[in-house]
């Protein structure tokens, strides 16, 4: 249950993080309004770029994809750190259809020192150079997103697609 006398009393970081949860739950739940209001509120409260990347991923299910941009290039100036919004932003890039900026997104993702999914820039760097014609790029980043995660199934079948195009 949620109690509003405690809720009050915690300092902004602990406000945030539980505006933070609560809208996570509702994108969860598909309750895409309310998750973008509570992301709205924790970020009002203590701005920190998981909810700016979170709110923007919210706005790409919609297709907003320039709000989507434009939160994630937020979550970048408050912390540069934190790898997923380089990510997204080349997610977003690909969904407008655009092939070449996404690129340095994604290489801006693997250096990115704050970032526990490696793997999605890799997988998607592969899904970039497969579909410019660059089958020896693709499958270089399809296996190295394997090695970091042997079971991610996409990259396994990405990545045998494009060995048996070679040949």
């Amino acid at each position: 249950m949620f109690d509003e006398e405690d809720f009050s009393a915690r300092g902004p970081r602990q406000r945030a993080a539980e505006f933070f949860r609560r809208a996570y739950e509702a994108q969860m739940e598909k309750d895409y309004g309310e998750a973008v209001e509570l992301y709205r509120r924790s970020i009002e409260t203590y701005p920190t770029a998981e909810a700016h990347t979170f709110l923007g991923w919210v706005y790409s299910f919609d297709g907003r994809y320039a709000e989507a941009i434009d939160e994630c290039l937020e979550a970048i100036r408050v912390d540069a750190s934190f790898g997923n919004p380089y990510n997204d932003i080349g997610s977003y890039l690909i969904a407008q259809g655009d092939l070449w900026t996404c690129v340095r997104w994604f290489r801006r993702a693997l250096r990115a020192p704050r970032y526990e999914s490696y793997v999605f820039p890799h997988f998607n760097l592969g899904r970039v150079y497969e579909e410019r014609g660059r089958p020896l790029d693709a499958a270089r980043h399809y296996g190295l997103a394997l090695e970091e995660q042997p079971s991610f199934a996409q990259a396994a079948k990405a990545l045998r697609r494009v060995q048996s195009r070679l040949n």
